[in-house]
């Protein structure tokens, strides 16, 4: 048999009601959201199970995220399933390295509330833009990007879907050339700010002063960085990657080729949605993609990784 990756999204993949049910019904889920909330002084339950329109706001989306993917791996561990690697897009990282034994889940959740803070701080809201470019390689959108100075690529997410990011006027004049060098559609995103460019570099700096007090672990298995798309298994490097991961190339269709070519043939994508499912569907037909968002995809499971 292949090897097992558990996989986490990113923000943008919320939704009202995530993890309620695995809360109602196991108690490792529940512990996970009750701490979340008493180190945050904030109900996460709340932010989750109502409908309310803090869940789509930076600073708390980015925690109720990560809470929600590490109460259903805490079940997935409690059922004795485990991976042999993790990885996750932008956001999805930081329950990836929890996941894999870098960091406590109490601190990965800290830290990303913090994380969403510096965010929104960084850039003034409406200044920045993002968009999803799809139907055109990578290269070709690289070649047109290289005319202006800021707008850049922040997800690598698949062939034919590559996001970019930036100043609005300068993301929404790249887009019109993209369309005209072959580009079949560019769509804006709804997102507060220019993510993972030059721009949020600052956001960075104050994520590592904020990390000076944040406890890293060895790590028990390795972890994929979007920065990179290679594997850590150095505790000392986490720190350091998540400062650029804020303002670096989100490369997760190189982080899942890394993975499949090292002999991952099963990913388990956890948490809301299915967005990086149907990413790796497109870079590889032949792994197989399961996800659990709810309680009745724990049934399936088991016998999807036999």
């Amino acid at each position: 048999m292949g090897k097992i990756a558990f996989i986490y999204p990113g923000q943008g993949a919320q939704k009202c009601f995530m993890g309620q049910d695995f809360y109602n019904m196991y108690p490792k889920c529940a512990e996970v959201f009750d701490k979340a909330g008493e180190a945050l002084d904030v109900s996460v339950k709340d932010l989750c199970f109502r409908e309310n329109p803090l869940l789509d706001q930076t600073q708390y989306t980015q925690p109720a995220m990560v809470t929600t993917c590490l109460g259903i791996t805490a079940v997935l561990n409690d059922m004795g399933i485990y991976p042999d690697m993790t990885a996750g897009l932008s956001l999805g990282e930081y329950a990836a390295i929890a996941a894999a034994g870098g960091m406590d889940y109490v601190d990965a959740i800290r830290l990303v509330r913090e994380r969403g803070v510096f965010m929104e701080e960084a850039v003034p809201a409406g200044k920045g833009a993002m968009t999803a470019v799809l139907g055109m390689e990578a290269a070709a959108i690289e070649k047109v990007l290289a005319e202006f100075e800021d707008v850049y690529i922040a997800n690598y997410n698949c062939p034919g879907q590559i996001v970019i990011t930036g100043m609005k006027e300068g993301v929404e004049a790249a887009s019109v050339k993209l369309t005209e060098a072959g580009a079949k559609r560019c769509i804006p995103l709804v997102v507060s700010g220019p993510f993972h460019s030059v721009y949020l570099k600052e956001a960075g700096a104050k994520l590592r002063e904020y990390m000076a007090d944040v406890t890293f672990n060895e790590l028990q298995i390795p972890y994929i960085t979007n920065v990179t798309a290679t594997y850590v298994s150095d505790k000392d490097e986490i720190a350091p990657l998540l400062e650029k991961q804020v303002c670096s190339s989100v490369r997760w269709q190189q982080s899942v080729e890394t993975m499949i070519a090292d002999g991952v043939d099963t990913f388990i994508e956890i948490g809301p949605g299915k967005t990086l499912a149907g990413f790796i569907k497109k870079i590889d037909r032949d792994v197989k993609v399961i996800n659990v968002s709810c309680v009745e995809d724990l049934e399936n499971v088991k016998e999807f990784i036999s």
